[in-house]
């Protein structure tokens, strides 16, 4: 019994990862805790999908006292764009995608923080699928710049600017956006603050 600390659960994986030490969590792994606060998503890792800062974001919570479990969970099929993405047509390769499980286990918690890479038009195509499916509050992180009317444009609520209703395709809402988060590299002590910032935020409103 822990005597003058506050117990944090913060985990990576469920099964045995890959890579040498078995340090990088496999496709469609999922970490449980038992106070399901905040979701890290990451895409499924590959040569150019690199789940390396979803790890470091979730010890960054731990190391700055943040009071509240994280839960990691890498994407069966976070690779690519979804299928219904106006630029699916140009990308070879398999299309991103959510399980009916992975969407239940999204939506067991209170905010969520998504993790899409460098390249514009994905990033905001993955958050549109994933709100789309998960009632949440989220906070995107990723390395190229996007701000909320490029999210807007397509039909994604955020808490600064928002869709017109016959335009609205989400339910989810993105509450902050973090970028400048390399992929693959560990993430400065000044983005991670930024991170914490925005999860405590959202978890501090009433709403």
């Amino acid at each position: 019994m822990p005597i003058g600390r506050v117990t944090q659960v913060v985990d990576c994986r469920e099964s045995m990862g890959m890579g040498k030490g078995g340090g990088l969590a496999q496709r469609g792994t999922i970490s449980e805790t038992r106070s399901p606060d905040v979701i890290v998503i990451g895409m499924s890792p590959g040569r150019r999908h690199v789940t390396k800062p979803v790890c470091d974001i979730t010890s960054g919570l731990r190391r700055e006292g943040a009071e509240f479990s994280v839960t990691t969970l890498v994407l069966n099929a976070g690779s690519g764009v979804p299928a219904d993405s106006p630029v699916a047509g140009h990308v070879l390769g398999a299309y991103f995608g959510l399980t009916e499980k992975e969407i239940a286990q999204i939506e067991q918690h209170k905010v969520a923080i998504l993790h899409h890479g460098n390249v514009r038009s994905h990033v905001v195509q993955k958050v549109r699928f994933i709100l789309e499916h998960a009632n949440i509050k989220a906070i995107v992180v990723s390395q190229v710049p996007i701000d909320f009317e490029d999210l807007a444009k397509e039909g994604i609520r955020t808490a600064v600017v928002m869709p017109p209703p016959d335009r609205t395709k989400t339910k989810g809402i993105v509450m902050d956006i973090v970028s400048g988060v390399t992929r693959g590299q560990t993430p400065g002590r000044e983005k991670l603050a930024e991170v914490i910032r925005a999860v405590m935020k959202v978890l501090k409103s009433p709403t």
